[in-house]
C-alpha cells in the first residue's frame, strides 16, 4: 500500500489561516486553542489571523501578552 500524507496549508500555497471569531466566547480555553493553532500553523510556515474578535477577546489576548502572537 502507498500511503500519502494529507495536504497541509503549505501544500496549498496559503500563507495565512483566517479565523472568524464572531460569537466565540473569551476564555482561557479559547486563548489556549488559538495559541496552539498559531504554533501548529507557524511550524508549517503559515500564520493564523484573527477576524471579528469581540472587544473582550481582544482585551484577553492583550492581557495574556499574546497580541504579537495572535495578530488581527
Amino acid at each position: 500500500m502507498n500511503f500519502r500524507q494529507p495536504a497541509g496549508l503549505t501544500d496549498t500555497g496559503m500563507h495565512a489561516l483566517v479565523c472568524d471569531l464572531s460569537g466565540v466566547q473569551p476564555s482561557a480555553a479559547t486563548i489556549d486553542a488559538l495559541a496552539r493553532l498559531q504554533l501548529a500553523a507557524r511550524r508549517r510556515g503559515c500564520q493564523v489571523r484573527l477576524r471579528r474578535a469581540s472587544d473582550e477577546l481582544r482585551r484577553l489576548v492583550a492581557f495574556t501578552g499574546l497580541t504579537d502572537v495572535l495578530p488581527e
